[in-house]
């Protein structure tokens, strides 16, 4: 009897490991799709010291972060379910997945530009009104094409009074070396290196004059965060716990410093300089933003911008065609139709 009562045991004891070792084989993989941006790169130290798959393993699956070359094919590939995040500016949350029908929730809302993005014109002195009648070099229903339509309105003009040219993000630097090019609406760094190139240029205008409109996002579809709500947990408390590195108190700052500048092939201090235009949300930030009446009216203007430039979708009658879900619950647009979600509910747990 104790012979095969110990053979039963370690039979049992097989199948038990057998099934565990499944599971382990089994264990889920989420990938998170982003691209280089200084605003981007605590997701790159995240992942290679460690941090997201210290968060994955804490809830049972693994979390990682795949550098794309390209911004919009990240967007394509995140639509297309080759990754379960991506990390894209709010506009393109509601006009690439949202506005194809895809439901899509902004997890973590990561940071918002304050002077990254801005519009050059050749010349000293110069303001947005003498951009009337110019050329101006951009890339074509971005962020920076957004801005410029901010930038026009506040100078009572609009893009009927300027002639956009669709340039490559990585052509706009040199299209500007052309005296033909008049003026350029980007972001950093090539904003700064024209700046520095040619110094009898003007800043005419920035997004520190649109706060909270030009914001990162850290996106998942909403299916798959309810079928995994602790992929939510894992996200945020990987990310917040990354920037918290940008406190110079924080004994980790001069190594994620480093690193970040090393990964962007620039100096300490110019990194600083992409940094001091950049805020960064805390939870609590986070949390005031996608819950106040100012979210719900900028991204009624970002609607606005998406409808007018046939961002929607054919089937799109107005601005309101996509409802988009604020933090408070609240509906922006068609209660019937909410494919964007700003959830609180992460941003609620890490405050706490």
């Amino acid at each position: 009897m104790l012979k095969i009562f110990s053979v039963s045991r370690l039979v049992l004891l097989f199948l038990a490991l057998t099934v565990y070792s499944g599971q382990s084989a089994a264990k889920e993989t989420y990938q998170i799709a982003w691209t280089i941006y200084a605003g981007t790169m605590p997701l790159g130290y995240a992942q290679d010291h460690g941090i997201l798959k210290k968060w994955g393993d804490i809830y049972g699956f693994n979390l990682e972060a795949v550098q794309l070359n390209d911004y919009m094919e990240a967007q394509t590939q995140f639509s297309a379910d080759q990754f379960a995040a991506v990390v894209a500016i709010t506009l393109d949350a509601l006009t690439i997945p949202a506005s194809s029908g895809i439901d899509t929730s902004v997890v973590v809302p990561l940071s918002t530009s304050v002077g990254s993005d801005g519009i050059i014109l050749r010349g000293k002195n110069k303001t947005v009104a003498d951009l009337k009648g110019k050329p101006i070099n951009l890339v074509e229903l971005s962020g920076s094409h957004y801005m410029l339509v901010r930038a026009l309105e506040s100078a009572g003009l609009s893009e009927k009074d300027v002639k956009i040219i669709n340039t490559s993000d990585s052509d706009i630097g040199a299209i500007f070396s052309n005296k033909s090019s008049q003026a350029v609406s980007t972001w950093k760094p090539q904003l700064s290196e024209i700046l520095k190139q040619y110094p009898d240029s003007s800043l005419v205008f920035d997004s520190s004059k649109i706060r909270g409109e030009i914001v990162d996002g850290l996106l998942v579809k909403t299916a798959t965060i309810k079928r995994e709500p602790n992929l939510g947990k894992a996200i945020a408390g990987a990310w917040f716990e990354t920037v918290a590195m940008l406190s110079q108190s924080h004994p980790n700052h001069k190594q994620f410093m480093e690193y970040m500048a090393e990964q962007l092939s620039t100096t300490e201090a110019d990194l600083a300089s992409q940094f001091a235009t950049i805020e960064f949300f805390t939870a609590e930030a986070g949390l005031e933003y996608i819950t106040s009446d100012s979210f719900k009216t900028k991204m009624q203007q970002i609607s606005a911008f998406a409808f007018s430039h046939g961002l929607l979708g054919d089937s799109a009658a107005s601005a309101d065609h996509v409802g988009i879900e604020a933090g408070d619950g609240k509906t922006i647009g068609n209660s019937k139709n909410v494919k964007l979600r700003f959830p609180s509910e992460w941003l609620k747990g890490v405050a706490q």
